[in-house]
């Protein structure tokens, strides 16, 4: 249970366990929903979490950021409600969205794992920039992704935006492409806006992963875990990561085959994939 003593926040949403300090930490961001594709955002984050035994240490109140009712179609409802389950005709759980910073404190490293809100941003971002000013944080990073024209059988392509131009060139350096993107807005964007005037640095990595797969993409999974893994200087445990992603490309690849279409689709985005490789280090 939370420990009432440690509740000093700025608002009743943000509750405290515990209270890790580590001056000049990072704190990593993975939301589900929007960005999630592939679930790329919220399996790299928790891969990262389990993988460095990370504490929860806090967690926010969903209570006021979340639509439940929403109205609709019951497939379309479905997506906004909380899960239940009831067996023999008892309820035995009702999950509200889960929304949970980690610590693990021997990297200096914090993550939190949550559903992004639909509404009242602005008071959910006031309870992250809140942990990252009582722990220490100086640096966000987010996760996410994206549906687009890489195929299944190729790397995806990884953009970074930033809250300061003078970030750029430290993320390029990991090969990361800087956005150009003019659309409906993330709540990790808005966090972007914002950081500057909270003291914070903040870095935004999407990757592009293949727009015709749904559900989830363990190669994406791997690829991101690798490439942040570089960022943060972390050695990690890569096999069983790998093997996910070897047995998903065999069984998409198969199943690819069974549809000729398909398979000219796709062959048609490894080769336009491959040209704008070369033409990427061509220029560079």
């Amino acid at each position: 249970m939370p420990n009432d003593s440690l509740n000093g926040n700025l608002n009743n949403n943000l509750k405290w366990i515990d209270r890790p300090v580590m001056p000049g930490g990072r704190m990593i961001l993975a939301f589900s929903g929007w960005m999630d594709g592939g679930d790329v955002s919220t399996g790299t984050v928790e891969r990262l979490v389990d993988e460095h035994d990370a504490n929860r240490f806090a967690e926010i109140d969903p209570e006021g950021f979340f639509i439940y009712n929403f109205p609709g179609s019951m497939e379309l409802s479905a997506l906004f409600r909380p899960h239940v389950e009831i067996r023999d005709g008892i309820i035995e759980a009702y999950d509200p969205p889960d929304n949970a910073f980690f610590a693990a404190t021997a990297r200096n490293l914090l993550f939190f794992v949550g559903r992004e809100p639909n509404l009242n941003w602005r008071q959910f971002g006031d309870c992250i920039f809140e942990v990252a000013a009582q722990t220490g944080v100086k640096t966000i990073l987010f996760v996410g992704s994206f549906g687009g024209t890489v195929p299944h059988t190729r790397e995806p392509r990884m953009y970074v935006s930033v809250s300061d131009e003078k970030l750029r060139p430290t993320y390029q350096r990991y090969g990361m492409r800087p956005s150009n993107y003019e659309g409906p807005g993330s709540f990790s964007s808005y966090l972007m806006t914002q950081a500057g005037r909270r003291g914070l640095e903040m870095a935004s990595f999407v990757a592009e992963i293949p727009g015709y797969l749904q559900g989830s993409n363990p190669r994406c999974i791997e690829a991101v875990t690798r490439r942040l893994a570089a960022v943060l200087g972390l050695q990690i445990d890569l096999a069983r990561l790998r093997g996910d992603s070897d047995e998903w490309e065999a069984k998409v690849s198969a199943a690819v085959e069974k549809d000729e279409e398909l398979a000219q689709q796709i062959k048609k985005l490894e080769e336009q994939y491959d040209e704008d490789l070369i033409d990427k280090g061509t220029a560079e």
